[in-house]
């Protein structure tokens, strides 16, 4: 179940930024500088951080620094992100699927919140997603008056 929410959050985020010019995808929407295509990117680096690097333990390259930030690098485009996006949450689903269990334990200890469970990882990912869902989902209606999921 927790799976299958985070997956409809994920599906959400992709719709919202699917068809964007990358001018409109790029444009800076808040005053701490948040744009459509950002908000994917840091969602891409939150699961690469969480999944990857605090649970699996695996070490993470320091471009995702970039993206966490919600910037944008030089060369990317919206197919780009959404690709690098797609790709991340798939190498998530094999780290959940590999667990053997939701009360397993992250392999590195969070500054904040220490040791944190699987199932931890999986509900604070909901919760992420579906935050950054209604920031794009405000965005998208700003920028050409789509709503909806």
């Amino acid at each position: 179940m927790l799976s299958g929410f985070l997956d409809w959050y994920r599906e959400v985020v992709e719709h919202k930024v699917e068809g964007l010019a990358l001018d409109d995808a790029t444009r800076v929407m808040t005053p701490t500088g948040l744009s459509p295509l950002g908000v994917v990117a840091h969602l891409a680096a939150v699961e690469v951080g969480w999944f990857d690097e605090t649970f699996a333990g695996r070490p993470v390259d320091e471009m995702w620094d970039d993206h966490g930030s919600f910037r944008i690098r030089e060369g990317d485009t919206v197919e780009s992100v959404l690709a690098e996006y797609r790709d991340v949450c798939g190498r998530s689903r094999q780290v959940v699927a590999a667990a053997s269990s939701l009360d397993d334990l992250s392999a590195r200890t969070d500054d904040v919140w220490g040791r944190v469970s699987l199932r931890w990882i999986l509900v604070h990912m909901i919760e992420e997603t579906a935050r950054h869902a209604g920031h794009l989902d405000i965005m998208r209606e700003t920028i050409d008056g789509r709503t909806g999921d």
